[in-house]
């Protein structure tokens, strides 16, 4: 996705307000299918998304954010290109800026939180730690508007005063900004406390710019035509809908909400489809679910420790195996458009000598590993040990790994599922390349191993299947990440 060149409306619109842990892709997806006008994003913090490498997911169709652990931020896709909102936390205008920068050709809109009243945002001066310095609120929001092709918005909680709180919206409309949600409580109130209708329509009638109401969940939001009711409430151009739309996003419908569980099987679809982590899917999923956590349906829920389970527990079970074939054919597809290598070494231009092999733990006994087998050999040739670094690739998260032995390095030109399997798959490509025994079961009978062996000292055999295996903490090893790049849930901070 890129160069999107749709301008945002906040005028007469409804919209999923940013909720921590909740507002991921699928939930995004769901509430635009019943009818949201526009999404919020989690709030996600401009440190964390510094960090990120922009990644395009070739498998899911979509463009990943992800970090040096390579666990995804932020993803998002095409058919929300044109109506999500990225929310950051920040309190520093340049941080801000190089956030929207990063993120700007994949969303339609950039906002800043400055209502969170949890101390994980404050105490890094975040959320509504910023409505106490409305300067640097200032700094943030010019910044952002004169730097990035976004509109720009901001979201806030309402002063102890009404005249201070008019004070600061004014000033607030002053830098440019595009619209303004206001969550009508004070930074100490709860969800408990009444949402303030008649702040949030003094601050619609002060301004020009539009007024997106929020915080209504509680006492006036249970179906869509109170959505309505509130907007006329606060005078507000627009209404921003939090918990009301995680306990069932099918609020947005106008002919009225669907069943829950219908709701919530349409959820776990898109869950499957875009590879939500299972610990989210399942947050919301218990969301949605409240009261009836403790339904036979609900324990099912709480015992389940995998998406497969998650689908089985909602009777998804075949839409799972066929997802999940559908996402494997499509990386193997991927994949195999680079050809293989044939099974023989070659030094590339950078020096690294590549061969196309795999590890299989069957073809070598108990305790045995080719990593062992090339410590012990450098061990006993005196040299010093090897030094694997490995990275993984976010397109489909395998691993790729070079291990250096006498400043020399080797490495497969497979990926392999894991880390471990990547490090194996290096030191049998050094140990071949070397003529060195690597330890397998056939290795006996392998005329190819048995002629290397005869010129090898006999005290450079491989260790015996019932020597112990070599403590992990022997290999110096790194790893790096590489690509083109959670609390309560908050009701609209």
């Amino acid at each position: 996705m890129i160069g999107n060149n749709i301008s945002l409306c906040y005028h007469n619109k409804v919209i999923l307000a940013p909720m921590v842990r909740v507002g991921t892709l699928p939930m995004r997806l769901l509430a635009l299918d019943y009818g949201a006008d526009i999404v919020y994003c989690e709030e996600l913090i401009d440190l964390k998304m510094l960090q990120c490498k922009r990644v395009v997911n070739e498998i899911l169709n979509t463009v990943d954010f992800v970090a040096p652990d390579d666990r995804v931020v932020f993803r998002t896709c095409e058919r929300e290109q044109s109506r999500v909102v990225f929310q950051m936390g920040t309190s520093d205008a340049e941080r801000a800026l190089a956030v929207a920068r990063l993120v700007e050709n994949d969303v339609a809109g950039i906002d800043v939180n400055m209502g969170c009243p949890k101390e994980y945002s404050t105490k890094g001066g975040m959320g509504a730690a910023l409505l106490s310095d409305p300067d640097k609120i200032e700094r943030i929001l010019s910044t952002l508007v004169k730097g990035t092709c976004r509109p720009v918005t901001c979201k806030i909680r309402i002063l102890p005063s009404l005249e201070d709180t008019l004070r600061l919206v004014k000033r607030i409309e002053r830098t440019g900004i595009a619209a303004i949600a206001v969550h009508g409580r004070k930074r100490e109130e709860r969800p408990q406390h009444p949402v303030s209708c008649e702040v949030i329509k003094a601050i619609a009638g002060t301004l020009s710019i539009p007024v997106i109401a929020n915080g209504g969940s509680h006492d006036h939001i249970q179906s869509h035509l109170d959505i309505e009711d509130f907007r006329r409430a606060t005078a507000a151009s627009s209404v921003m809908v939090a918990r009301s739309a995680m306990w069932n996003p099918s609020i947005f419908l106008k002919d009225g909400p669907r069943p829950l569980e219908e709701v919530m099987k349409k959820y776990i679809r898109y869950a499957v489809q875009y590879d939500n982590h299972y610990t989210n899917t399942k947050y919301c999923l218990c969301q949605m679910l409240r009261e009836q956590l403790e339904s036979p349906q609900g324990r099912l829920l709480h015992a389940a420790q995998s998406s497969q389970e998650i689908c089985e527990a909602f009777g998804l079970g075949a839409f799972y195996e066929e997802t999940t074939r559908e996402l494997d054919v499509r990386r193997a597809d991927l994949l195999a458009r680079t050809p293989e290598e044939v099974e023989e070494s070659a030094e590339d231009i950078t020096g690294v000598i590549k061969m196309a092999v795999r590890f299989d733990r069957r073809a070598y006994p108990p305790q045995i590993t080719p990593k062992m087998c090339l410590l012990e050999w450098c061990r006993r040739e005196k040299l010093a040990q090897p030094v694997y670094e490995t990275v993984q690739r976010p397109l489909d998260r395998l691993f790729c790994s070079i291990v250096t032995v006498a400043d020399k390095k080797y490495q497969s030109t497979l990926w392999d599922k894991s880390k471990k399997l990547a490090e194996q798959t290096a030191a049998i490509v050094c140990l071949r390349s070397l003529g060195l025994p690597e330890g397998r079961v056939v290795e006996e009978t392998s005329s190819l191993y048995k002629r290397k062996r005869e010129d090898l000292d006999q005290d450079l055999s491989y260790p015996r299947a019932q020597e112990p295996a070599m403590p992990g903490d022997l290999y110096k090893k790194s790893f790096v990440a590489f690509g083109s790049g959670e609390d309560n849930p908050v009701e609209g901070w």
